[in-house]
């Protein structure tokens, strides 16, 4: 039984950069996969849905192409090489994970990792069983898609995240389960290919973690483009019916029903806890309890990413994989704000906390929002839908929140992260010089505004 300082159980964006980043501290690491490298977010999730979003941002181009002077007179797509080539873009990301795995150094033990409270993992697949022991571990199981108890469901077919990517042929119609950030990506996905798209979501809005004013600009846009959405719904039954989808659901006590040829259950995720039921763990809900380090209920063990709960992002649970490897070695550990993206057309990114959030919390706040109509790179791109929200403290004007929707704000967004990592204030946003043309620039016309000092917004 070979024994190592530190055992990840999980390779996804957690498991494999803490795995990478102990490696560097001078550990002998042992990283444990059942399934793919790159976990869910490399092959289920967002690489996935990004290159089938770039797919459906370019067919929107195409179909607006006549509004820059660009005829075309005809066009057509393949959904087959549409995913192959993001089977490619896949299998790349892969191999480079695998090389930075070797180089490294990391042993990798290909199968599903059973862990006991002497830190020994029993490592299972179809060929062999392993054991192993280490020093310590970090547990980055990660989670799968929640599927409801709903009456019919099993006598249906549906798609989850995990599945809906490799899908053979383009829904004629598409009712998605659920309003969050993966249903509503998955919308803007097959909208773009004239799909007609119905969402259902129990809450009152779509997105409902996220700001109101982001979250009512979307649905706006979405409806605008063609989405239906059905808000505070909730799906009472599905039934077979002449080779369709019959989906019965209430509003306001109200009953609806709508037939449809595909069904997308979104409804969240729920986190991988086989192979830990031996270590007899401290639960916060469906989650695994921990503290500011990330160390569980046993000393030496420590879980991360979605099996940690907090938000389920793929950055986050990067960031919490290095977290608990500080920890281990004696590096100081640190917080951080968590910038937050939704890939939707338009997108939506944002960091701190919302405006009602903040007003929850106590925080006397000043808000400025100035829309992107004005924007002069926004204009010439063709992209002027969205704004820029700016929430700050009223007595030393810190930035607690920062909120954009917009072509393009994802790639933004960390301006702003930075600001509320080094606790910026308005003025020295004001005070900083943004390039123009860009469509940044708004960010510092809201600090300006902010200020009462705007030029171009009061």
């Amino acid at each position: 039984m070979e024994k190592f300082d530190l055992a990840i159980v999980g390779a996804g964006p957690g498991g494999y950069v803490a795995a990478i980043r102990a490696a560097k501290e001078g550990k002998k690491v042992a990283l444990i996969e059942g399934r793919d490298l790159g976990g869910t977010c490399l092959n289920r999730g967002c690489i996935p849905s990004k290159t089938m979003l770039k797919h459906a941002e370019v067919l929107n181009q195409i179909k607006e192409a006549d509004k820059f002077g660009i005829q075309v007179s005809s066009f057509s797509y393949s959904l087959e090489k549409m995913v192959s080539r993001k089977n490619k873009v896949i299998k790349q990301l892969k191999s480079g994970i695998e090389g930075l795995l070797k180089q490294n150094k990391i042993t990798l033990y290909q199968g599903y990792g059973t862990v006991q409270k002497d830190k020994t993992i029993t490592v299972s697949s179809d060929e062999q069983q392993s054991r192993l022991v280490a020093e310590h571990i970090i547990l980055a199981n990660g989670s799968k898609p929640f599927v409801p108890d709903l009456p019919g469901l099993t006598d249906i077919a549906y798609d989850t995240s995990d599945t809906i990517f490799d899908i053979q042929a383009v829904p004629k119609h598409l009712v998605i389960v659920g309003g969050g950030v993966i249903g509503l990506e998955i919308a803007c996905i097959f909208n773009s290919m004239d799909t007609k798209v119905e969402i259902v979501e129990m809450a009152d809005r779509i997105l409902p973690s996220e700001d109101k004013d982001a979250s009512a600009f979307l649905a706006k846009q979405l409806k605008k483009a063609g989405v239906k959405i059905h808000t505070e719904t909730q799906i009472t039954s599905f039934t077979k019916e002449n080779g369709e989808t019959k989906v019965e659901m209430q509003h306001k006590g109200k009953v609806q029903s709508i037939t449809t040829d595909h069904v997308l259950m979104s409804v969240g995720r729920a986190p991988n806890v086989a192979g830990l039921e031996l270590l007899d763990l401290q639960m916060a809900g469906k989650f695994v309890k921990t503290d500011s380090s990330m160390q569980t209920s046993v000393q030496g063990i420590y879980a991360i990413g979605d099996l940690a709960g907090g938000y389920q992002l793929a950055h986050v649970a990067s960031e919490e994989g290095i977290k608990a490897v500080n920890h281990i070695v004696g590096n100081p550990v640190v917080d951080a704000a968590v910038p937050r993206c939704v890939y939707t057309f338009p997108e939506i990114a944002s960091v701190g906390l919302s405006e009602e959030k903040a007003i929850e919390l106590g925080h006397d706040i000043d808000t400025k929002k100035v829309d992107l109509a004005g924007n002069g790179k926004a204009i010439a791109a063709g992209e002027n839908t969205g704004f820029m929200k700016l929430i700050a403290e009223k007595k030393y004007g810190e930035v607690i929140g920062v909120v954009m929707v917009g072509a393009h704000v994802t790639e933004m967004i960390s301006q702003a992260t930075s600001f509320m990592h080094l606790e910026g204030t308005v003025e020295e946003m004001d005070s900083m010089i943004f390039p123009h043309p860009t469509i940044s620039e708004a960010l510092s016309e809201a600090a300006a505004s902010w200020l009462g000092k705007g030029i171009h917004y009061k």
